[in-house]
């Protein structure tokens, strides 16, 4: 088939292949070609009149579509509004509470302390202000020839904060920091700190909480001659400590995994999203948790995820959410629906809310089960939803400060990034697979041939266990591309 109506009430239809001009597709005479991904009308739709995608608005037509036209940017305009009010009616009933649990519910991970468990078994190296960044970044490449035993290897995590910050800023900062100093993927940990920064040792431990003085090491850099040799001595330690740890099996309840994608094109929202989603039903049904982030990619389909809180205080709590993240673009002038891209656009979607309805998808049928503000760790299983905004990066990097020991990531478009935890590239079409193979982890663009979105969710879901036992790599780990990026909002000094 060349083309698929995704819902029985959908008015358009997304072309699989680039179709031209005259040919018949879904019953409609095509006035105008159309390239894959991208949209054409099923039927008439009038001036005013919603354009319908996944069974819901994506906006409204700006002039009259005939049917077989061309459905994009050029004749459809946003429908949303600035910061709304929501009720809660209880919640909807998605089916999932009749999902069976998934038949493997063990991977083959490091036991850490408080009964968290590890996919990798790293050296990180945390600074705690960016001017020290050339000296953690020089201790991770000479500790490199110390790696031995069950020892993955010696990260550094750069970034440049830590001092002239005020407030919420400097907070956020201490937060992510914190998140990554007790992530269960580190079997050792040690904080650089300089010594006259805000963000200075004794200030950061304030907000850090008790740690394994064997396995998370201090290290003030004006305080020794030598901070390199110093530096070495302590990450010799480490190796030793973290080079005995073993795997061995432990239950899928105890895995994290965050949801995010970049990127977005026509066929996101078709298979790679959806693929997705299949995974997280089937991990949360064993007792795991996901969690979905990038807030302002969840505008124009914020009501499906409210409408999946069992409880009235979720449901506020994501309201919150939504709407503080709103009011975040309104303080600084900035319009709320900027979005998509023009990535986006090029791959065939046409409205924030076209965007959004296709990457909440990734958040499967699942009630929600907890939201996490920025820097907060995940605490509880199901699934979660995360303050953060949509830029990879920074997203990918919120995600790993919760906790989440490994991301899926979808994309359309392509990206080589990686994040301080395995970072999984799922491909929306199978071409990008195919031209971008050093890149691309799994091919999600299948399902555009087979239509069978639950058995490739499940292969996905075969393919996290092996990636958490340690018997696969993702391709920015093959690569070593590793980065985090710290979100900030407010002044530097």
């Amino acid at each position: 088939m060349d083309y698929i109506k995704i819902t029985p009430g959908d008015n358009v239809a997304v072309a699989l292949t680039a179709l031209c001009a005259g040919q018949t597709s879904c019953g409609v005479t095509l006035t105008e070609d159309i390239p894959a991904g991208h949209k054409f009308a099923l039927t008439e739709i009038p001036t005013g009149a919603d354009v319908i995608k996944y069974g819901a608005p994506i906006g409204h037509a700006e002039k009259d579509i005939p049917a077989g036209a061309w459905v994009h940017t050029h004749n459809v305009k946003t429908g949303l509004s600035d910061v709304i009010s929501y009720e809660y009616h209880g919640m909807q009933d998605t089916g999932f509470s009749s999902l069976m649990p998934p038949d493997k519910q063990t991977f083959r991970g490091y036991r850490r302390r408080g009964d968290r468990a590890g996919i990798r078994n790293e050296i990180w190296i945390v600074p705690t202000v960016g001017c020290i960044n050339s000296v953690a970044e020089t201790l991770a490449k000479e500790a490199a020839a110390m790696v031995r035993g069950s020892v993955d290897g010696v990260y550094a995590w750069m970034h440049p904060y830590g001092c002239s910050q005020l407030g919420g800023d400097h907070r956020m900062t201490q937060d992510a920091l914190a998140g990554l100093i007790h992530h269960p993927n580190a079997g050792g940990v040690l904080v650089l700190g300089l010594g006259c920064e805000n963000n200075n040792i004794g200030e950061l431990k304030k907000v850090l909480g008790e740690t394994d003085p064997a396995r998370v090491r201090f290290l003030n850099c004006q305080e020794t001659d030598d901070e390199i040799e110093a530096g070495l001595s302590v990450l010799e330690d480490l190796i030793g400590l973290a080079a005995v740890d073993e795997r061995e099996d432990i239950p899928v309840s105890a895995l994290v995994v965050g949801m995010k994608c970049g990127g977005s094109d026509g066929f996101s929202g078709i298979t790679a999203n959806p693929c997705v989603g299949v995974f997280s039903d089937m991990l949360c049904a064993a007792g795991g948790t996901t969690i979905l982030t990038e807030v302002p990619e969840m505008f124009g389909a914020e009501q499906l995820l409210m409408e999946r809180c069992p409880t009235k205080d979720l449901f506020d709590k994501t309201v919150s959410l939504v709407n503080g993240f709103k009011r975040y673009y309104q303080r600084y002038g900035q319009p709320i629906y900027e979005n998509p891209a023009p990535g986006n656009k090029a791959g065939g979607i046409t409205t924030l809310e076209d965007k959004s309805l296709g990457c909440t998808q990734k958040a499967g049928t699942s009630p929600v089960c907890g939201v996490l503000s920025y820097g907060e760790r995940v605490t509880e299983t199901g699934l979660h939803l995360l303050s953060a905004p949509g830029n990879d990066l920074v997203a990918a990097t919120a995600l790993a400060v919760s906790g989440a020991q490994l991301i899926l990531f979808t994309t359309g478009r392509g990206t080589p990034f990686g994040s301080p935890v395995p970072t999984v590239k799922i491909s929306s079409n199978t071409p990008l697979a195919e031209k971008k193979p050093h890149w691309i982890d799994f091919d999600a663009g299948i399902i555009a041939k087979t239509g069978d979105i639950a058995s490739r969710g499940r292969e996905l879901y075969d393919y996290v266990l092996r990636l958490a036992s340690g018997e696969l790599r993702t391709k920015n780990e093959e690569h070593g591309y590793r980065d985090i990026s710290i979100f900030r909002d407010g002044v530097t000094l």
